[in-house]
């Protein structure tokens, strides 16, 4: 046996040199030695180890077989959101991408004799597999994740380091002390094949395409078995860091991939739309022959300066797309079409068709949207279909073969009765509003007028009120909410506070501790913040980031359940139909007394306050003339006025001889302004929408805040770790109320870091630079000091 000191060293040089035979064959794709030469290397290594455990470290390469089997994924918020991206399914969707991103960077466009200034993409197919965080420190993984819902993962960690090609400590030099790298898990061809053979032989259960194969062997607790799966990285870009990176992504990408990162090695630039078409349609040729499978392109402004420029929307980069390919599709029988009662009561037409196979997977069922798309398809019961599936969208008919349509082929009707409650059908109306006009059409959609006296129209609300992202309401499942409202004992979200201990005993499936333990976490869920509660309401088109938005900028219920349609408006990204949904659900008696019932039985919301500064004063006299919608008065007309006549009421009773006062207003748009203000509804709704601007202080004449004279003007405060007292979106809004810049880094510019159990590099860089650092306790005492 070699002494500790030759072990120590023989051990450092095999480690050192299997990592390079992995750098080559894994991210170079150049295998140095044959694989015999390797399988030696590596049993001697696992053979001095197991002679000197003494010797063994975490980022060995032999340690990649999995441990024990873990209880439970443990939860990770993502410091940087990790963002879905948005889809471009046509040429045109790609062409209008482009032509968004340069008019987003004012560069100049182009005529018929030029194409104006091109921007530069970087290009790579989408990989079909799960999206993955890996964070390092000090060029050592320390933490795996998943994406999640973009906010908040799963720790998977112990997984992520089965994986072989994903390196456990970093090559070369340069990285950043703290690297976060963003990247796809998938699972190759022949791998996929290779694992559904073993299980066969194995008697267990095959999957039904690679992707499935991925996602489900990444979310073992026995990360033994995650070892035993064949997947592999692909490195797509960069979270959060601490230090420079390129300044392009193609040349981030590179950066990784010298680091021992694997990257795609289809990465390429293109300049332009048409050369992002041109790699789009090879990659689309050579889609079969690739060993991996993926379902579109990748586009990604090259210039990261660029991309901060553009910015995000609410859940996507402004920069990127995903540019997919056409759908698999198979032909098969169209057996009947049943319809499905949703939330809002929308009956949705769902084909049931006879089994077949598409792109893996086995499809029973396909969603026919509306009864415009069933009369838009022609498709009768009986027919001969093109069923598509892309991914994990739900498969849908994209046709019909007419030449196959039988005899006895059926149309498709529209049920007069809710299939549910027997409530009438009605369909709904769609309102177009426009300078000066309404009009009324017909929607596509058909609605159950039943609400909650529709079990299921109760029955979905119910579940989408105690869901995580709502109320959070843990224990309450789908098929536990179902026997709530079967039974009668649930009529409304409010009698959810009403449950006793001997009704939720006498369920199925309930004993004495869980009985207590859904009562308990009803019970936790009584302090909810704004935005949740809003969420929780269910309010048509209102998803959760508009909750959030509503929540921070009006600051109370109260203000929200009131809020005008015309001041909704002038949210960002609430149009005008949104912000008709949201008066209308607030108007409805019954929606007001559930909202009632939910505050008496002791639902008490948290984080409600003023109006945000950001939209203090936000409107302009102008801006509201504008918004009325009057026939021939446009921004700039709306401009001259406000400056002409100072404010609403002299506009609203000006004559026709102070109207021709105004310069460049001609005599149409004179006349129609006078026109509208001579109807008194039109003068009640302007005089509405002020007097409602001015409660709220968004009035032009309003007082407008600003964070100057405030306690914490100036500084920079970064939050880090786990807060218990507060979520650290409320301790955010907290600080931004009294004027301080809340940052995602430490730098030497922050004034103060907020350090909670959990906190780990940004605390480390604040002790490293003698920045002001507060527990949680202390951050909370120094809040009610300031805000007292």
């Amino acid at each position: 046996m070699p002494s500790a000191q030759s072990a120590a060293e023989r051990i450092a040089a095999l480690r050192s040199e299997i990592d390079a035979h992995n750098y080559r064959y894994y991210v170079l794709d150049e295998p140095s030695v044959p694989d015999a030469e390797y399988d030696r290397l590596f049993k001697e290594l696992q053979a001095l180890e197991a002679e000197h455990p003494e010797l063994v470290t975490p980022e060995s390469p032999t340690q990649r077989v999995g441990g024990a089997a873990l209880a439970a994924f443990g939860q990770v918020r993502h410091e940087v959101p990790m963002l879905s991206l948005g889809n471009a399914f046509e040429e045109r969707d790609l062409v209008d991408f482009d032509r968004r991103v340069r008019e987003g960077l004012d560069l100049p466009a182009g005529d018929l004799l030029d194409d104006g200034v091109q921007v530069e993409y970087s290009c790579e197919p989408k990989l079909d597999g799960l999206a993955v965080s890996l964070l390092y420190e000090d060029g050592y993984l320390v933490r795996g994740a998943t994406r999640g819902d973009g906010t908040t993962g799963e720790d998977i960690s112990a997984n992520v380091r089965t994986v072989r090609n994903i390196p456990l400590r970093l090559q070369g030099s340069g990285w950043p002390r703290v690297l976060e790298v963003r990247g796809e898990i998938y699972m190759p061809k022949a791998g996929f094949e290779a694992l559904n053979a073993r299980q066969l032989e194995a008697g267990g259960k095959t999957f039904a395409n690679p992707r499935n194969a991925a996602a489900g062997s990444l979310r073992q607790l026995d990360s033994r078995i995650t070892a035993s799966r064949p997947l592999e990285l692909c490195a797509y870009g960069v979270g959060r860091s601490d230090g420079a990176l390129p300044s392009t992504h193609y040349d981030m990408l590179h950066a990784l991939k010298e680091w021992g990162l694997p990257i795609s090695r289809e990465l390429k630039r293109a300049k332009g739309v048409e050369a992002c078409r041109a790699y789009f349609n090879d990659i689309g040729e050579r889609r079969d022959t690739l060993p991996y499978e993926i379902d579109g392109v990748v586009f990604k402004v090259n210039d990261i300066g660029q991309q901060r420029e553009l910015g995000f929307r609410a859940r996507e980069p402004r920069w990127a797309i995903a540019h997919k390919f056409p759908a698999r599709e198979e032909v098969t029988e169209l057996l009947g079409v049943e319809f499905q009662v949703g939330r809002t009561g929308a009956i949705t037409p769902v084909a049931r068709l006879k089994p077949v196979q598409v792109a893996g997977v086995t499809v029973s069922n396909a969603t026919l949207h509306n009864m415009d798309e069933v009369a838009r398809l022609g498709v009768m019961i009986g027919d001969s279909v093109i069923v598509r599936r892309a991914g994990d969208v739900i498969p849908q008919i994209l046709g019909v073969i007419a030449e196959r349509r039988p005899a006895d082929a059926r149309a498709v009707a529209v049920p007069q009765q809710c299939p549910v409650c027997g409530s009438a059908v009605e369909r709904t109306q769609l309102i177009k509003r426009g300078k000066g006009r309404e009009t009324i059409s017909e929607g596509s959609i058909y609605r159950c007028v039943g609400r909650l006296a529709c079990q299921a129209q109760l029955k979905q609300a119910i579940i989408h009120f105690v869901s995580r992202r709502a109320m959070d309401i843990d224990g309450l499942g789908d098929k536990i909410v179902e026997q709530l409202v079967d039974k009668g004992l649930v009529g409304s979200p409010a009698d959810l506070y009403q449950l006793t201990y001997e009704q939720v005993f006498a369920l199925e499936g309930f004993a004495e501790i869980s009985s207590r333990n859904l009562l308990k976490s009803i019970d936790a869920s009584r302090n909810p913040t704004l935005a949740r509660f809003i969420f929780a309401l269910g309010i048509p088109d209102v998803g959760e980031e508009t909750a959030k938005l509503l929540a921070r900028a009006l600051g109370s219920l109260e203000r929200i359940q009131r809020a005008l349609p015309d001041v909704l408006v002038y949210l960002p990204d609430v149009g005008l139909e949104v912000a008709h949904e949201i008066h209308s659900f607030f108007e409805d008696p019954h929606n007001l007394t559930v909202i009632a019932q939910l505050l008496e039985r002791g639902v008490t919301l948290q984080e409600e306050g003023d109006v945000h500064p950001e939209f203090a004063a936000c409107a302009s006299l102008a801006g509201l003339l504008d918004r009325l919608d009057i026939p021939y008065i446009a921004a700039t007309g709306a401009q001259r006025l406000a400056e002409r006549f100072g404010s609403l009421e002299a506009i609203i009773t000006a004559d026709w001889l102070d109207l021709r006062q105004v310069e460049r207003l001609n005599e149409r748009a004179a006349r129609a302004l006078r026109d509208h203000f001579d109807n008194p509804a039109n003068v009640a709704r302007a005089r509405a929408i002020e007097a409602q601007l001015r409660e709220f202080g968004m009035h032009w004449e309003s007082e407008r805040k600003s964070s100057e004279g405030l306690p914490l003007a100036g500084q920079t405060w970064v939050l880090t770790g786990t807060l218990e007292a507060m979520s650290r979106d409320a301790a955010k809004a907290r600080l931004e109320a009294l004027g301080a810049k809340v940052a995602g880094s430490v730098s030497a510019k922050t004034s103060c870091v907020v350090a909670g159990p959990g906190a780990g590099s940004k605390l480390a860089k604040a002790s490293e630079l003698g920045l002001k650092v507060l527990d949680e306790d202390a951050f909370l005492r120094q809040l009610q000091q300031l805000e007292g």
